[in-house]
């Protein structure tokens, strides 16, 4: 049974910055495509950002380019989700993913799903 367990949330003043974890247990996901999403209050769960099982290809929603990096380490069967310059608008809970498709990753059709960790942005 494959486990994703979200770690890193929190409470971070306007501007500020966190860095979230993903970590897989049960089996190797280095054959999968892995991604973050969001979901606000009242809003539907969004698309962040994924990376390749590689590592070499990420992508990005136009709101979090050039503030959030999307990385992983194989080897510790991690991904991680570096958030700089965060806004009010960044607070949700943040969910990690796998897929075994990366453009399943544009329907949020994940073959796993973590639990969840909560990010607060104060302005």
């Amino acid at each position: 049974q494959v486990q994703l367990v979200e770690s890193g949330g929190g409470l971070v003043q306007d501007g500020g910055s966190l860095r979230l974890s993903c970590a897989a247990s049960g089996r190797s996901l280095s054959t999968y495509a892995m991604a973050w999403f969001r979901q606000a209050p009242g809003k539907e769960r969004e698309f962040v950002a994924v990376i390749s099982s590689s590592g070499g290809t990420t992508y990005y929603a136009d709101s979090v380019k050039g503030r959030f990096t999307i990385s992983r380490d194989n080897a510790k069967n991690t991904m991680y989700l570096q958030m700089n310059s965060l806004k009010p608008e960044d607070a949700a809970v943040y969910f990690c993913g796998a897929t075994r498709s990366l453009s399943s990753t544009e329907y949020g059709l994940m073959d796993y799903w973590g639990q969840g960790t909560q990010v607060t942005v104060s302005s």
